[in-house]
């Protein structure tokens, strides 16, 4: 019981500092924002801030995984919903999108902390990508097993979803053609949509 009290008691606090740097990151922006900073607002000493973070940029990407997480929660609820899988996949694709804009472009201050996430702590940004993925993964089988996509190989074409939306999800490339209107987030999502349709007799097939 002690070890995971124990337990329980660090991941708290863990997650307290995460909470904390991430409304500084906010209010002061990642580069004026310092361990000292955090320490002071949960009232503890640098020394102990470090007893559970080994640097500031393990704090950014605690910041950016929970970040990250959110995402991923409201996608693993669209994709287990039981709407159509043509339905699904559009409302995935919008939110995910949504999300990233709201929370890495709308706050200029913490977009700054996600691009020096991105950069050094690429594997984060890995594993949440990878999450994603496998959402629309799963939504573009179950819409292979109800006839309405054409996707041979499911792995692959959920990869090229993702490819094909980089705009739409990537924080700084949301950020870059804000002010490029076409193609809409709705246009994409419908040439997305288009591609998964199942082919008619005659029609070339694509090689997924």
């Amino acid at each position: 019981m002690t070890l995971v009290s124990d337990h329980a008691e660090i991941d708290d606090m863990r997650t307290r500092i995460v909470v904390t740097a991430e409304k500084l990151f906010r209010e002061l922006g990642y580069q004026k924002t310092t361990v000292a900073d955090i320490a002071k607002v949960l009232r503890m000493s640098p020394a102990n801030v470090y007893r559970f973070f080994d640097s500031k940029k393990s704090i950014v990407a605690a910041v950016a995984r929970r970040l990250m997480a959110e995402v991923e929660a409201a996608a693993a609820v669209i994709v287990s919903d039981g709407a159509p899988a043509t339905q699904r996949l559009r409302v995935l694709l919008s939110t995910i999108h949504l999300m990233n804009a709201e929370r890495y472009v709308g706050d200029a201050k913490l977009h700054e902390m996600v691009a020096i996430a991105m950069e050094e702590s690429w594997d984060v940004c890995t594993a949440h990508m990878e999450q994603i993925t496998t959402g629309i993964g799963k939504v573009i089988a179950d819409g292979v097993a109800s006839g309405e996509f054409h996707a041979p190989d499911v792995g692959l074409t959920a990869h090229c979803v993702c490819t094909a939306m980089i705009r739409f999800f990537h924080p700084q490339m949301i950020a870059q053609c804000a002010d490029k209107p076409d193609p809409s987030l709705d246009q994409m999502v419908d040439f997305v949509l288009a591609g998964l349709a199942p082919r008619r007799p005659g029609e070339a097939q694509l090689r997924l």
